[in-house]
């Protein structure tokens, strides 16, 4: 077993319960680091992300533009509605592909406690975290309301019903929908008569 850094064991003392894997060796320099990005990338999305002087522009200029300054992989002609959320502390394992709407409060979450090896009277808060991508593809489409959780692709030009969890990859071309989402409907080809 590593022996724990200073600054952890500090942390701890102030009542900041990290789990230990992920944070036992941090470096008092690390914390300082994530602490201003936190703070910039905080002042970012409260004062820019749902400014109402902004609001003609925000939707296809500021917002998309906050998402990437914090972090975020995002496309050429993104629309991104108000009270979007976005795990900013893992921003970077964000992609949002060209063309893609997302709508008023959808969620993006990077991160999630790992259950695997949870068992009673275990201490939660000392439970790992599970990282994983979120990947977004052109054209697409997340209704109203939606969450999107770890280690989830949406294919190309994809819909997401409104208020619905994605749990798991959506294929392209289809319509998703529900808590968890299930495809209910793949979307046609265009037969166009020339």
């Amino acid at each position: 077993m590593k022996k724990l850094s200073t600054t952890y064991k500090i942390l701890r003392k102030l009542g900041l319960n990290y789990p230990e894997e992920e944070y036992g060796q941090v470096s008092l320099w690390q914390v300082f680091k994530r602490v201003y990005k936190t703070y910039r990338d905080s002042f970012l999305l409260k004062f820019m992300m749902n400014s109402w002087l902004l609001n003609p522009i925000a939707p296809r200029k500021v917002r998309p533009w906050v998402l990437r300054k914090i972090g975020c992989h995002v496309g050429k002609d993104v629309f991104i509605g108000s009270q979007v959320w976005v795990d900013s502390g893992h921003a970077d394992l964000i992609y949002i592909g060209d063309h893609t709407h997302i709508t008023a409060r959808t969620v993006l979450l990077c991160h999630k406690k790992d259950l695997k090896a949870y068992y009673k009277y275990d201490d939660y808060a000392k439970l790992p975290y599970m990282k994983g991508e979120i990947h977004i593809g052109k054209g697409c489409s997340t209704g109203t309301g939606t969450m999107i959780m770890p280690g989830v692709t949406i294919g190309d030009g994809a819909i997401i019903g409104a208020y619905s969890l994605v749990t798991k990859d959506i294929p392209a071309w289809t319509i998703a929908t529900g808590r968890p989402a299930k495809v209910v409907k793949e979307i046609p080809e265009h037969n166009s008569i020339l």
